[in-house]
């Protein structure tokens, strides 16, 4: 890290993101880089990567592209400052990741249950 930038391959080791990945969100304009270097390089700072950390966790849960953006948007702003109609919008995303949250616990005991049957299978 160089006057708290970071060049992108450190960022991907850091947020346990492909440099590809990376590099999409910044094409479909979900993360900045904060500056460039001299030489062009994609440069990084402690909040893109709490931005990017955010990402991460809106992608299991099934959000699309421009809910991702305006889920980003209104993230980045104090609850205070939101309109009713942005509050309501928040709740929306809350009630959509509560309900996928659910459905990939669901899931995840199914696979677990169908483990266990082998750890049993195994055990004869």
């Amino acid at each position: 890290m160089v006057d708290g930038h970071m060049q992108i391959g450190e960022v991907a080791e850091r947020t346990d993101l492909s440099l590809r990945t990376i590099r999409y969100y910044e094409e479909v304009g979900l993360v900045v880089p904060s500056a460039r270097s001299q030489g062009g390089f994609r440069l990084y700072t402690e909040a893109d990567l709490q931005r990017l950390a955010v990402i991460k966790r809106m992608k299991p849960l099934g959000f699309q592209l421009e809910e991702m953006r305006e889920l980003l948007e209104l993230l980045s702003r104090d609850t205070t400052e939101l309109t009713g109609r942005e509050q309501e919008r928040l709740r929306d995303f809350r009630h959509k990741a509560d309900e996928q949250c659910d459905r990939l616990r669901t899931r995840l005991r199914t696979a677990e249950e169908f483990a266990e049957t082998l750890h049993k299978r195994l055990a004869d």
